[in-house]
């Protein structure tokens, strides 16, 4: 299969804040598959902020408005790094229930439709927690909360059938990652660890056999 549309579905790490190139994975993702001669046609549906649940809303209007009916397409999910976080003076923006509950509705529904695969949340360095979001909310994250969750979210994408590549399993003790991300506000990647992201998404399996 020869991909000609694929939507990127997720948040601010989607959507490539704290990138001083202002490409995030994303982009460099497309650059990366351009020089290998692929056109996957990559649109960037990564919006700051949002949960699982926020994705769920949004993904099927947003997506349907940019494949062509006929045209070989996939759909790259990357979400669940802001359900973790604890909003000061609300909680934890959604439990582990809530953030497989909207999970499931998104991904069997999208597997019905397209070739479908899910990029679990990346590490955060806590030493510079909490975080005030643009918005003017102040969020805490946690590894050992993202720990659990990305485990949750591994759980479900196995049982349902769906591709999972767990980047913070990957990248939670790499030296490279870590020494990069501490000039970042501690949530967003920087420049260096987009390209990293990049090449792991790259090479993934799952998603070499959607352009190879």
């Amino acid at each position: 299969m020869t991909v000609l549309v694929t939507c990127c579905v997720g948040d601010s790490i989607t959507f490539g804040r704290g990138d001083s190139d202002t490409l995030g994975w994303v982009g460099r993702l497309a650059r990366i598959e351009a020089d290998s001669g692929h056109d996957p046609g990559l649109y960037n549906l990564g919006i700051r902020g949002d949960t699982t649940a926020e994705v769920r809303s949004r993904w099927r209007s947003e997506c349907s408005n940019r494949i062509p009916a006929g045209v070989p397409s996939a759909l790259l999910f990357s979400f669940g790094l802001n359900d973790t976080a604890e909003e000061l003076g609300s909680g934890i923006r959604a439990s582990v229930s809530q953030a497989l509950a909207s999970a499931r509705e998104i991904l069997v529904e999208a597997r019905q439709l397209y070739p479908t695969l899910w990029i679990g949340p990346t590490p955060i360095d806590e030493s510079k927690m909490p975080l005030t979001a643009f918005t003017g909310a102040v969020y805490d994250f946690r590894n050992e909360r993202v720990a659990e969750y990305n485990r949750a979210y591994f759980g479900l994408a196995d049982k349902i059938g769906i591709p999972y590549l767990d980047l913070f399993s990957l990248l939670i003790e790499d030296k490279t990652w870590g020494h990069n991300f501490s000039f970042g506000d501690g949530v967003h990647p920087t420049a260096q660890n987009y390209a990293m992201m990049a090449k792991l998404i790259a090479n993934w399996e799952a998603w070499r056999k959607l352009l190879d």
